[in-house]
C-alpha cells in the first residue's frame, strides 16, 4: 500500500520575511562577538553586539558604540554587509543568486520578494531583480568615489574605505558613519561646511528610499510610455516634504547659534536641506540634535514617522501611506463616496491597509514610547524617549541620547521596535497568525454605529 506523503507546510510571505531577518540578525551578532571584530581585540558583550546586529540589520542606524573609535575594520565590513542586506532584502539578494546559477524562479518565490519589498503585487519577474542589484551597486560606487575626493585628502587610504562604507549606509537609509575620530557621535557635524559629502550623501539618500518599484518603472518608461500612479504619488510626496521640511528647519533653525545660527546663508540652506532628507529615515545629522529647539524636534520626529517609499531601503509608515490618509479625508469632505488620487479610484483594500498600518504604528510607538521612559532612570527626558523610539520605529537612526541611557530593558524594547519597524508591522502581526490561509468572507447582516 503506497505511503502518502504529507504536503510540507509553506510559510507565508510575511513569516519567511521575519524569520529571515531573525536569522540574519542572529549571525551578525555572534560575528560581532568575535575578538577581532573589536578594536580593542576583546570580546563585545553579546547584548551590545545583538542591538548593533539589529540596527545595521534593520537599517536603522542607532547605536551604543561608535562605529569607528569601536569596531575595528572587520567589524565595520560586518556591519556594511548587514546594512546592505537589510536594506536591499535578504529575500532580493538570494532571489539575485539563484537567477545568477541559472534557477527557475516559481510565483512563491517571487512573491516572497514582492513580500520583502512590502508590496502586494509585483511585476517584472527575474529582470528586476537583477536589475536592483546592478543599479545599487552603480550609485552606491559612484557614491563612493565622490565621498573619496573629500575624505582622502584628509585620511588618507581609510578615506576609500570610509567613502564606500558611507556610501552604503546612505543609499541604504542606514545611518552609520566613520567619522568618529572627529568626536565620538558627531555624525556629520564636522562636514556641515563641505558640499561634496552632504550633497553627495543627500542624493544617495533620495535615490535609495524612492523605492525599487519606482526604479522599475523608470527602467520600463519606453515600453509604458507613462509614470504610474505609484511612482507619481512618490515623487510627489517626496517632493513636497523635501521642500516643506527645508523650509520647515530654515524658519525653526534660523538663528539658533547651536545649528544654524552661525552659518552663512548658503550654508544655512544646504543643511536644512540635508536635515529635511536625511530626518526621513537616513538617520545622519550636520547640526546637533541636542542643540536642535524643542519645536525642530518635534517635526523632525514627524518626518521620521512618516518616512520614506513602499519598496525602498527606508522606514516609516511611507509617504504613500500619508497621501491615502490625506486623499481619504479630502474625499470624505468633498462628500464622495470613493477615494480619488491623481482622477485614479483606491480600492478599499488600499484604504483599509492604510488605516491598520497607521493604527499598529502609532500602538508600536506609543507602547514603546511608555515602557522606555517608565524604565529610564528617574529624571528621563519624555520628548528625548518620545524621539528616539520613533527613531527606531522608523528605521531613522537620529539619536537623541536616550538609547544610551537605558538599561537592558530599555534596549531591549527599541530592539524589538527596529525589527517591528523594519519588517513592518502589519508583517510582524500575519507572521504570527497561525493560520495564514485567507478565510472566506460570512455574510453577515448589516448594521449602524455612530462616529465622531
Amino acid at each position: 500500500m503506497p505511503v502518502l506523503k504529507k504536503a510540507a507546510k509553506r510559510f507565508s510571505p510575511a513569516r519567511v520575511l521575519v524569520i529571515g531577518f531573525a536569522a540574519m540578525i542572529a549571525a551578525g551578532t555572534l560575528l560581532l562577538c568575535l575578538p577581532f571584530s573589536s578594536k580593542s581585540g576583546e570580546f563585545t558583550p553579546i547584548f551590545d553586539c545583538l542591538f548593533t546586529a539589529t540596527s545595521a540589520s534593520c537599517v536603522t542606524g542607532l547605536i551604543i558604540y561608535d562605529t569607528f573609535s569601536h569596531w575595528s575594520v572587520f567589524g565595520q565590513i560586518i556591519i556594511a554587509l548587514l546594512i546592505q542586506i537589510g536594506g536591499l532584502g535578504f529575500v532580493t539578494i538570494i532571489t539575485f543568486f539563484n537567477i545568477a546559477a541559472g534557477k527557475k524562479l516559481g510565483y512563491r518565490t517571487l512573491k516572497n520578494a514582492a513580500g520583502d519589498f512590502s508590496e502586494s503585487s509585483f511585476e517584472g519577474g527575474r529582470k528586476i531583480f537583477i536589475s536592483i542589484i546592478k543599479y545599487s551597486m552603480i550609485f552606491e560606487l559612484l557614491g563612493a568615489a565622490i565621498l573619496s575626493v573629500a575624505f582622502v585628502p584628509k585620511y588618507g587610504g581609510y578615506g576609500v574605505w570610509m567613502g564606500l562604507f558611507m556610501s552604503i549606509t546612505a543609499f541604504c537609509n542606514a545611518g552609520f558613519d566613520l567619522t568618529g575620530m572627529e568626536g565620538e557621535f558627531s555624525s556629520l557635524t564636522a562636514f556641515s561646511d563641505s558640499p561634496v559629502v552632504l550633497i553627495t550623501l543627500a542624493i544617495l539618500i533620495i535615490v535609495g528610499g524612492l523605492g525599487f518599484i519606482v526604479w522599475e518603472n523608470f527602467l520600463n518608461i519606453r515600453q509604458r510610455k507613462k509614470l504610474s500612479l505609484h511612482t507619481t504619488a512618490v515623487l510627489v510626496m517626496t517632493g513636497v516634504l523635501i521642500v516643506t521640511g527645508t523650509v520647515f528647519y530654515l524658519i525653526a533653525e534660523w538663528d539658533n547659534p547651536q545649528t544654524l545660527g552661525e552659518m552663512n546663508v548658503g550654508e544655512k540652506i544646504m543643511n536644512a536641506f540635508f536635515s529635511s532628507v536625511t530626518a526621513r529615515t537616513a538617520g545622519f545629522n550636520s547640526i546637533s540634535i541636542d542643540g536642535m529647539t524643542g519645536f525642530s524636534m518635534f517635526g523632525t520626529m514627524a518626518l521620521m514617522f512618516i518616512g520614506a517609499a513602499p519598496g525602498s531601503t527606508g522606514g516609516g509608515i511611507k509617504v504613500t501611506t500619508l497621501l491615502v490618509l490625506i486623499m481619504t479625508v479630502v474625499s470624505y469632505i468633498r462628500n464622495k463616496n470613493d477615494v480619488e488620487l491623481f482622477r485614479h479610484k483606491l480600492d478599499k483594500l488600499t484604504i483599509y491597509r492604510t488605516l491598520v498600518i497607521s493604527v499598529l504604528s502609532m500602538f508600536a510607538v506609543g507602547t514603546c514610547f511608555v515602557v522606555l521612559y517608565f524604565s529610564m532612570p528617574d529624571g528621563a527626558d519624555a520628548v528625548k524617549c518620545l524621539f528616539d523610539t520613533i527613531s527606531a520605529f522608523s528605521t531613522t537612526g537620529l539619536g537623541a541620547g536616550a538609547v544610551q541611557q537605558a538599561g537592558y530593558a530599555g534596549q531591549s524594547l527599541i530592539i524589538l521596535t527596529m525589527f517591528a519597524g523594519r519588517v513592518g508591522p502589519v508583517s510582524l502581526v500575519m507572521s504570527l497568525v497561525m493560520n495564514a490561509q485567507p478565510r472566506k468572507n460570512l455574510v453577515v447582516p448589516e448594521g449602524q454605529i455612530l462616529i465622531g
